[in-house]
């Protein structure tokens, strides 16, 4: 009866039933979804992952964000590569003062291994910066004690320029799972380069560990080289048995003999050392005695490439100070040149050197200072391995840019070991990165090159020798000019630098 009377009214009123049974559909499906939502409030309001506080939530380039929960980011067990560089250098630089307030780190959900009264436990840890935290508004509730920084927390946030440079110019050792003959060919060096009397004269200061440290055969060597525009270079060096070498793995200072290059309180570098000359100068000495200190903000972290397995390539390599003055003397015998603040640089490069060459180059244009470079194992296509260009000012980082390639002009010509070799007079880079453009162009002023074979064969290394397709190793001062635009804003300079390749 109940289903007569009910088809009977359709039938009488056909538009109207139509009308009710939408409505009554509308109003399920809103009530579904209105549960829905407030079920998925309540489930993440119980997710231990949740990360909270603050306005904007860093991701790396490239995460889906269909993964990502309303109002906070979970489950996802993503990282960030050089956590403490993108917070000083890029959220909490002076170039977003007016826009970001506070930064935070947070480390959700990670799984650790813990070990107590000899028992090994699988633990989900969660890490943060107490005064950061809060500073974004999410410090938690406390129901008793303390919760604030302690001197860890301080210096992953805040670091005094000493910290800064130990940090990322501490020493390494070679890879204890690599065969002998592959560990001897490890090298760990601190580089300095020095600008002075016009651009028309420079030095090259190297501090180098080589050999299987500290196990096998090893030893240091502290190698001066000094440069005329147009005249020869002067080489000169002192090599130091393993046991007067001095290095600690947190700490950048190393010390050859009477030779050291350490940091002191403020930050700076003190290199100091005296080396005997070599070839046309030998019976003479040079003597170093400077002060470097760094720009403020203008620094490379460090990168590091590590393969696994025989012949892979392991290769690190950072830069405490891109941009620095130098002070202090250069000596050659009696004959001493005073330097003020001038231009100079300093880097460190560690990794297993056997078979490997690269591109590499710094430069001051202006108001800005660049890094660009790559390394990569002889044979390697050139395009296969990527190639960075690094960008800083007087705020710090500026941008990060890839050309595929350096293109040479080898329009120059130099003796190496009496034999003619073709050398770049000029250089160009470039590269479109969204709305930033660049265009970089060298002139070369002086080169001289190093034939890599004479060196190995002196090594008693002939197969090696004889395997190397691009011999010889150039090294170039010269004058580079960069054009482009970085966020809106032209991008202009002009200025001297060092660059090198090999031929």
């Amino acid at each position: 009866m109940i289903s007569l009377l009910a088809f009977r009214n359709v039938a009488h009123r056909p538009w109207r039933s139509a009308f009710l049974v939408a409505g009554f559909g509308i109003g399920v499906g809103v009530m579904i979804v209105l549960l829905s939502v407030g079920e998925a409030m309540l489930v993440q309001a119980r997710d231990e992952k949740l990360v909270g506080g603050g306005q904007v939530t860093v991701l790396p380039e490239g995460i889906d964000l269909e993964v990502m929960k309303t109002g906070g980011v979970g489950g996802l067990y993503f990282s960030i590569a050089n956590a403490r560089f993108v917070a000083q250098q890029l959220l909490a630089s002076p170039r977003l003062g007016g826009d970001v307030t506070a930064v935070a780190p947070q480390v959700e959900g990670k799984t650790v291994w813990l070990r107590a009264n000899g028992r090994e436990l699988s633990v989900r840890a969660t890490g943060e910066v107490p005064g950061a935290t809060r500073a974004v508004g999410a410090g938690p509730a406390l129901a008793a004690g303390a919760w604030d920084d302690n001197d860890t927390d301080r210096r992953w946030g805040h670091p005094t320029p000493a910290e800064l440079r130990h940090e990322i110019d501490h020493f390494h050792v070679p890879p204890a799972d690599r065969p002998r003959d592959e560990r001897e060919s490890w090298g760990e060096w601190h580089y300095v380069n020095v600008l002075y009397d016009g651009a028309r004269r420079w030095a090259f200061l190297t501090f180098m560990v080589a050999g299987d440290v500290p196990a096998g055969r090893w030893g240091g060597q502290l190698l001066v080289t000094l440069h005329q525009q147009g005249g020869r270079a002067r080489r000169f060096s002192l090599l130091v048995d393993r046991r007067g070498v001095r290095y600690a793995l947190d700490r950048a200072d190393l010390a050859l003999g009477p030779a050291a290059m350490t940091v002191d309180s403020a930050g700076d570098y003190h290199v100091r050392g005296t080396a005997r000359g070599e070839g046309a100068d030998a019976g003479h000495s040079a003597r170093v005695d400077l002060v470097l200190r760094p720009a403020p903000r203008a620094y490379f972290p460090g990168a590091s490439l590590g393969g696994s397995g025989p012949g892979a390539l392991v290769s690190g390599y950072a830069v405490p100070a891109l941009r620095g003055e130098a002070s202090g003397t250069i000596c050659v015998d009696r004959d001493c040149t005073r330097l003020e603040a001038v231009q100079a640089y300093h880097d460190h490069n560690w990794g297993l050197w056997k078979q490997v060459n690269w591109e590499w180059g710094q430069a001051r244009a202006g108001a800005f200072t660049f890094l660009y470079g790559r390394v990569q194992q002889t044979g390697a296509a050139a395009a296969s391995v990527p190639m960075f260009f690094y960008l800083v000012d007087s705020l710090g980082f500026r941008a990060l840019f890839r050309p595929a390639a350096v293109a040479y002009d080898d329009a120059r010509t130099i003796l190496v070991g009496g034999r003619r070799v073709r050398v770049p007079a000029r250089a160009t880079m470039a590269d479109v990165r969204g709305g930033d453009t660049l265009r970089v162009t060298i002139e070369v002023d002086d080169a001289v090159g190093t034939d890599l074979r004479t060196v190995l064969v002196q090594r008693g290394d002939r197969r090696s020798a004889g395997a190397i397709a691009h011999p010889y190793f150039i090294q170039m001062k010269g004058r580079a000019t960069i054009a482009g635009r970085v966020g809106g804003s032209p991008l202009a300079g002009t200025g001297h630098g060092f660059f090198e390749t090999y031929r």
